[in-house]
């Protein structure tokens, strides 16, 4: 994908509420290697947590499996589930990954800061819409 077409796509992401962490225009192509690292910093993302991801170490069963994600989603899907998940379930427990709206007892270092940002969330879309086979 192209930064003109990651601006467009993040352009509907923010204008559902999400923080801007970072501008579209800043954006490189998703790195599937700087993906799996986030995705297996449980202290930082916590996706293996809750989640089962190809390729990756036994995650949790707490969220649905992140196994086969492409044939049952679309990336930008993904995005903004990622993203803010309340938008979709309200009553969610999984947390705004990109979104810092309606957040209560934030410590005062994080407030106002997003858990990814902008590059992270494209890096961790790029690891999980990986070809099955293609895993690194």
């Amino acid at each position: 994908m192209t930064v003109l077409g990651l601006a467009r796509v993040w352009a509907l992401v923010f204008s559902a509420g999400c923080a801007a962490a970072q501008t579209p225009d800043a954006l490189q192509a998703g790195s599937p290697e700087r993906g799996k690292a986030l995705l297996l910093q449980r202290q930082d993302s916590g996706c293996v947590l809750c989640h089962q991801v190809q390729g990756l170490p036994a995650g949790g069963a707490l969220g649905p499996s992140l196994v086969g994600l492409p044939e049952r989603s679309t990336k930008a899907q993904a995005r903004e589930r990622i993203a803010d998940a309340r938008r979709f379930n309200p009553q969610t427990t999984m947390p705004a990954y990109f979104s810092t709206e309606g957040l209560q007892n934030v410590a005062s270092p994080y407030k106002g800061q997003t858990i990814l940002t902008a590059q992270g969330l494209e890096d961790i879309l790029s690891y999980l819409f990986l070809p099955s086979k293609a895993t690194p």
